[in-house]
């Protein structure tokens, strides 16, 4: 009987592993078909157009680019991704209108996605923001050459804000023009934040008729100081009261994350995994976004300056922002309020952002 027994169970494992096997492969299957059909969706056909991806040595290390438009003659618009850590590839389908009017280049930074996956933890001493503001600067001297472009424009979000203005901030005469949107200014961004997640975990601790939440809560609403002991109590009552976080952020592409085209499985890991590796050495009360403030570098910029922010970005309040947009002097200065806007505008309101760009940036692009 034991041998039967152990029999049947052998051939039971071996089918249970056979099934698995087959709806492993049925889902890549899948994946894959929805991949070539997303490819045919977002590919570029125009006769001048631009449809290319690659690694370009920068920095001393090989780091990925895409480069997509319609019409090589039409301005080239950087987008410096935020996070850190935070590549764009993959939830950028809804830009596929954008490159009508732009040629757009992304760049896994220093870090992040396939630059992360192409050198590895290796990259730890190496990871400051001085080193990577000269990736950018470095990046766009290559972007001006390949692309036969006198200069470019430079678009921040989130951590890309802060990096960004440090690039153009250290060489101005390769940009047409600078545009923030989530603009981290330094500290006091997220000070703000956090002021603003506390009151709204009071307000759904009193929703929800929570007492103890309240009573945790009640100190921290009346002197909202960013410290470990504080921190512990907003991540507790974040997670017990369900307050909406970073990661229900509603995309607006054609394309779901998970099909788009000429992104692996393993491009997936190595995103995770930069993300994780780049948060270690630029977040957090160590990290430049905190310890830095961006006024440091001067409040004169030669070039214009555009902020798009939205008026519920509880993720890095537009407050700060306005502050300090409204003591810099710029040839040409605009901040554009997109109203019920979140953190995330490009990718939940790409065709609202494209149109703020259209008609605040297209024209300082000088073609």
């Amino acid at each position: 009987m034991p041998r039967k027994a152990a029999r049947l169970i052998g051939v039971s494992l071996l089918g249970v592993a056979g099934i698995l096997i087959v709806v492993a492969a049925a889902g890549l299957g899948f994946r894959a078909y929805r991949q070539h059909l997303a490819a045919e969706t977002l590919a570029i056909r125009s006769p001048k157009g631009v449809q290319e991806g690659g690694f370009v040595d920068i920095g001393g290390i090989r780091q990925w680019i895409q480069i997509r438009g319609e019409d090589r003659d039409n301005p080239v618009l950087l987008f410096v991704h935020g996070g850190p850590g935070g590549s764009t590839l993959a939830i950028s389908s809804g830009w596929r209108p954008w490159e009508k009017h732009f040629t757009i280049v992304q760049w896994d930074q220093r870090g992040a996605g396939r630059t992360y996956g192409a050198a590895g933890d290796a990259l730890a001493p190496t990871m400051t923001l001085e080193r990577m503001t000269q990736d950018g600067v470095e990046l766009a001297e290559y972007l001006r050459t390949h692309l036969h472009k006198d200069k470019i424009v430079l678009v921040g979000h989130s951590w890309g804000s802060f990096l960004g203005i440090h690039i153009v901030k250290q060489r101005p005469d390769l940009f047409y023009a600078y545009v923030g949107t989530g603009q981290v200014v330094g500290r006091v961004t997220f000070e703000k934040q956090f002021e603003i997640t506390i009151a709204h975990l009071q307000a759904l601790a009193q929703s929800a008729g929570n007492s103890e939440a309240q009573a945790e809560l009640a100190p921290i609403v009346a002197r909202p100081l960013i410290n470990p002991q504080n921190r512990l109590v907003a991540d507790k009552w974040s997670k017990a009261l369900g307050l909406p976080s970073i990661e229900s952020v509603q995309l607006a592409g054609p394309i779901p994350p998970p099909f788009m085209p000429d992104f692996s499985l393993l491009d997936w890991y190595n995103w995770r995994k930069g993300m994780a590796f780049s948060a270690k050495y630029l977040r957090g009360r160590e990290g430049p976004m905190f310890k830095r403030d961006v006024a440091s570098l001067g409040l004169a910029f030669p070039i214009p300056v555009i902020f798009i922010e939205g008026d519920t970005d509880y993720n890095t309040p537009a407050g700060p922002a306005e502050q300090f947009f409204n003591q810099i002097t710029a040839p040409h200065k605009e901040f554009v309020w997109v109203h019920g806007g979140s953190h995330f505008i490009p990718f939940e309101r790409p065709n609202e952002f494209l149109a703020e760009l259209v008609t605040h940036v297209r024209p300082l692009a000088g073609n």
